[in-house]
C-alpha cells in the first residue's frame, strides 16, 4: 500500500486535493471580507453626500438671520411699496374726511340761498338730497384716484355693467323719475294732507325715492314716489278752502222748516265758518227711522280740523235745547194672537 501512495498518479491525486481544499478555505475567508467592504463603501457614499448637503443647512441659517438673497429682495418690495401706497391712503382719507365737511357746508348753504329764494319745501329737500348724493359719489372717485385707481377705468366699468345696473335698479331709476315728476307737475307739496290708496297723512318730505307722510298718530309712512306718480291722489289742502259736510238728523213729525232754522243757526254762531261761500242746509235722506238733514259749509284749510271736531257737539247741544228729537233706530215686532 505505501508504494501504491508513493506513485505518480497518486501523488498528482493528492496535491489537486490539497489545492482544492485550499481553494475552498480562501473562499470562505473572502466572503466576509467582501462583505465588509460593501458596507464601507455605503457609508463612505452616504457620508459623502450628507457633506455635500451641509449647504442647505446654511440657507437654512441665512433664512433665519435675514442674509437670504430672496427674503432681502422681498423686504426691501415691501419697504418700498409701503413708502409708496401709504402716502396715497392717507391722502385719499384727508380728502374724504374734508370732502364730506364741506359738503354739509354746502348743503347748508343751499338751502339756505333756496330759501332766500322762496322755493318751495319740497323742491328743497329734493335739491339738496341730489346734491348731496352727488357730491359724494365724485368725491369717492377722486379718492379712488389719488389711490392709483384711474377714474377713467371706473367709468369705463361703470358703462360696461350699465345695463346689469340699470336692470337691478329698475324700481329704484323709477322712483327716481316718479320723484321728478311729481317736483314738475306738483300734484302736491310738503305739508298737503293726502289719500292715496290705503295712506293718507300730511306730506313731511319728498325725497329722491320715496315720499315721508306723516299720518295723524304720530307714525311714519315712507311711500314710493312711482306709487304716488302712478296712483290716484286726493289732495284735501290744495286749494285754501275745503268744504265741511255734516249729517243731522231728526225724528219723523219734526217740523222740518224749524229744525232747518235751528240747524243754519249751529253754522252761523261759528265764526270759523264762512259765509262765502254761503253754507246751507237741506233734506237728503228719508231713512227708516229718520229725516236726514246735510249741512254743506266752508271753510279755510287751516280751520278745517277744528271746526269738524266741534261741529257735531253744537248740532247736538241746539236739537236738544230746541226739544226737537234725535231719533234712534227701532224695530217693531207685530204679535198675532191665535185665539181658539
Amino acid at each position: 500500500m505505501c508504494n501504491m501512495l508513493q506513485s505518480d498518479d497518486g501523488s498528482n491525486i493528492l496535491a489537486a486535493a490539497a489545492q482544492q481544499a485550499t481553494a475552498q478555505n480562501a473562499e470562505k475567508v473572502s466572503q466576509p471580507i467582501d462583505n465588509v467592504l460593501t458596507q464601507a463603501d455605503s457609508i463612505n457614499h452616504a457620508v459623502r453626500d450628507s457633506l455635500s448637503n451641509i449647504s442647505s443647512f446654511s440657507d437654512v441659517k441665512d433664512i433665519v438671520t435675514g442674509q437670504n438673497p430672496i427674503i432681502i429682495d422681498a423686504i426691501s418690495s415691501l419697504i418700498e411699496l409701503t413708502l409708496k401706497f401709504v402716502p396715497k391712503l392717507i391722502g385719499a382719507i384727508l380728502i374724504l374726511w374734508i370732502g364730506f365737511k364741506l359738503i354739509r357746508v354746502l348743503k347748508r348753504s343751499i338751502t339756505k340761498l333756496l330759501e332766500k329764494r322762496g322755493a318751495e319745501a319740497s323742491l328743497k329737500g329734493f335739491l339738496t338730497s341730489l346734491v348731496d348724493v352727488l357730491m359724494k359719489v365724485m368725491l369717492v372717485i377722486m379718492a379712488m384716484d389719488v389711490i392709483g385707481i384711474k377714474a377713467t377705468s371706473f367709468i369705463a366699468i361703470i358703462g360696461a355693467a350699465g345695463l346689469a345696473i340699470g336692470m337691478a335698479l329698475q324700481g329704484t331709476l323709477q322712483n327716481f323719475a316718479s320723484g321728478v315728476i311729481i317736483l314738475l307737475l306738483k300734484p302736491f307739496r310738503v305739508g298737503d294732507y293726502i289719500e292715496s290708496g290705503q295712506y293718507k297723512g300730511y306730506v313731511k318730505d319728498i325725497r329722491i325715492f320715496n315720499t315721508i307722510i306723516r299720518p295723524f298718530n304720530g307714525r311714519i309712512i315712507i311711500v314710493p314716489n312711482s306709487q304716488l306718480a302712478t296712483s290716484t291722489i286726493i289732495n284735501h289742502t290744495d286749494e285754501p278752502k275745503i268744504r265741511l259736510e255734516v249729517v243731522a238728523s231728526v225724528a219723523y213729525g219734526t217740523d222740518l222748516t224749524r229744525a232747518k232754522e235751528v240747524l243754519m243757526n249751529v253754522i252761523k254762531a261759528d265764526e270759523l265758518i264762512l259765509q262765502d261761500p254761503a253754507p246751507s242746509v237741506c233734506v237728503s235722506n228719508l231713512g227708516d227711522s229718520s229725516v236726514d238733514f246735510s249741512m254743506w259749509m266752508w271753510v279755510t284749510v287751516e280751520d278745517y280740523w277744528t271746526v269738524w271736531k266741534r261741529i257735531r257737539e253744537n248740532i247736538y247741544n241746539a236739537l236738544y235745547d230746541a226739544d226737537i228729537e234725535i231719533p234712534f233706530p227701532q224695530v217693531q215686532v207685530h204679535g198675532v194672537n191665535n185665539a181658539e
